[in-house]
């Protein structure tokens, strides 16, 4: 099995910055895709970052130019820093692994979700 432990969630000021961390641990032979998704209340679960195992991003309109995805393939680790927050971006994070426990066989997994909170 696999499981993806995030951290690095809390209350900021409108403004601020925080860094969330996503790491993988079990059986993994490797690791394709990577992201993260919010879900603010009321709403649908969106596509905040995407990031290939060999580093080609995409973001969400409303968070390119301050929100950053990046990994450490080394580590299992992906990242998600984010600048300027703004009232609007306050959701629960879920970051997301597409996780190879062997060389033929891959599942999608999900982390626990972190609240991040931006007050105005």
């Amino acid at each position: 099995q696999v499981q993806l432990v995030e951290s690095g969630g809390g209350l900021v000021q409108a403004g601020g910055s925080l860094r969330l961390s996503c790491e993988a641990s079990g059986i993994i032979f490797s690791i394709s895709g990577m992201g993260w998704y919010r879900q603010a209340p009321g709403k649908q679960r969106e596509l905040v970052a995407a990031i290939t195992r060999g580093g080609s991003t995409n973001y969400a309109d409303s968070v390119k130019g301050r929100f950053t995805i990046s990994r450490d393939n080394a580590k299992n680790t992906e990242y998600l820093q984010m600048n300027s927050l703004k009232p609007e971006d306050t959701a629960v994070y879920y970051c997301y692994a597409d996780v190879y426990s062997s060389r033929y066989f891959n599942q999608d997994y999900w982390g626990q979700g972190t609240q991040v909170t931006v007050s105005s």
